[in-house]
């Protein structure tokens, strides 16, 4: 005798019902990055180095990241055939299908703050949507610092000493 001739109750066909649907949406591909044919997927640093190309091609970021990593980046453009890190000052959170970025930033002095703040978002956005996929939730900027035009003759003047 099978199971099939034995009439089901209502609970039996919505979790019947529910397990279908599940396996269902497990098998149906969730982006592109999720295909029938496999899965791709993005390391965070890759991530934060697109982010961190797209922040500083906006006008008015003089540089990133917070003091320390200012400094750190000082010494080791100093040293001869160090790679810059481009990534500096970018946090991810990223998921499977989702990222979120924290940018921090130093502006130029005379430059709208909301403005170029603006202009990092969109850039960002646009620059991993398009390029890996992800979809960005939320882009946060936080400017630690402005840069006054005095203060790169201050540094040149020390460093010819």
């Amino acid at each position: 005798m099978s199971n099939e001739s034995i009439p089901q109750t209502g609970q039996q066909r919505e979790i019947a019902k529910a397990r279908e649907d599940k396996e269902q949406q497990e098998a149906t591909p969730r982006g592109p990055l999720q295909t029938s044919h496999g899965v791709t997927t993005i390391d965070e640093t890759v991530v934060a180095k697109i982010a961190g190309m797209a922040a500083r091609e906006v006008p008015g970021v003089y540089d990133m990241g917070n003091a320390a990593r200012r400094v750190f980046n000082a010494v080791t453009d100093r040293i001869p055939n160090a790679q810059t890190n481009v990534a500096g000052g970018i946090s991810i959170e990223k998921g499977e299908t989702q990222t979120a970025v924290d940018v921090t930033v130093v502006v130029e002095y005379g430059v709208s703050i909301v403005e170029v703040g603006n202009a990092i978002r969109r850039n960002i956005i646009q620059q991993v949507e398009s390029t890996t996929g992800l979809e960005v939730i939320e882009v946060n900027v936080n400017v630690t610092d402005v840069h006054l035009p005095d203060e790169d003759a201050d540094t040149t003047s020390t460093d010819l000493k």
